[in-house]
């Protein structure tokens, strides 16, 4: 018959490894507690110079240009980047120090778990740069659309602009996410066929529907050097004196009446010059 375990050695011993891994634990933890503490005040002193210092110097124009955009505008919030960048040079730095705190505890685990986190805010601060440009030139682009669909007296202007500023900030999203490090091809698949299909759909649509404004505009480039305002001339049956020319019409006034034209007829009726 075997001999029971002596219970009283068995229990001495397991109190013993318990209390000699806690004396060996605690210098560790208060260590660890130590740098955390530090890294908390070395964060927020930094984090607290970097804020005024970029707030002095105006970089914070750049943030009021972006609130200026109407997206921006809907959300209903502010954009201050001396306070973004602020903040997250704090959990940086922060992040910084856990590591080696949890270096110090010798916890392998978390260690490389806020590894992982700091290496990945260097791609997120490019990645939010990246959106931020975009997003700036993606106003700006759409800007000009409309300024030249103004010019061109089309009306859709604005949708166009809109359009437009949708599609380039798709485009800056997809692009800021790669450079996070997030996958996005099949994103990037989608996206395609969504626009491809999008834009030959638009396009379809809108030159059917604006074939004669485009007529009309393309007759002012044939026609602007040959007819001037106060010349007389008699467009299918109508002879009046030309009192206005612009990018889709010719206004011409008679003894009775005011006539308006569309350009191209121009090109396709008979035109007699006084």
């Amino acid at each position: 018959m075997k001999q029971l375990p002596n219970l009283t050695e068995v229990l001495r011993t397991t109190f013993q490894t318990l209390i000699d891994q806690f004396i060996q634990f605690v210098p560790r933890l208060l260590g660890a507690l130590v740098i955390l503490i530090i890294g908390i005040a070395v964060a927020r002193l930094t984090a607290f110079v970097v804020r005024r210092v970029l707030a002095r110097v105006g970089f914070d124009k750049i943030g009021e240009r972006l609130n200026e955009i109407s997206i921006i505008k809907q959300l209903k919030t502010e954009i201050k980047l001396s306070e973004i960048v602020a903040k997250i040079l704090y959990y940086f730095i922060l992040l910084v120090f856990i590591t080696a705190a949890t270096e110090t505890l010798g916890v392998a685990a978390i260690t490389d778990m806020v590894s992982s986190l700091v290496n990945f805010i260097p791609k997120l601060i490019a990645a939010a740069i990246m959106l931020q440009v975009g997003v700036l030139l993606a106003d700006a682009i759409r800007g000009a659309v409309i300024s030249v669909c103004e010019s061109f007296k089309i009306a859709s202007g604005r949708l166009l602009g809109t359009i437009v500023f949708v599609f380039f900030l798709l485009i800056t999203l997809i692009s800021a996410l790669g450079q996070a490090g997030i996958n996005t091809e099949l994103l990037e698949s989608s996206f395609n066929l969504m626009i491809g299909g999008v834009i030959f759909a638009f396009a379809f649509g809108y030159g059917i529907a604006s074939r004669d404004l485009m007529a009309n505009i393309l007759s002012a480039f044939y026609t602007k050097n040959k007819y001037q305002e106060g010349q007389t001339i008699e467009i299918d049956g109508v002879k009046g004196q030309i009192t206005r020319i612009d990018t889709t019409s010719i206004t011409l006034q008679t003894d009775q009446t005011t006539t308006v034209f569309p350009l191209q007829l121009l090109q396709t009726k008979k035109v007699e010059i006084y």
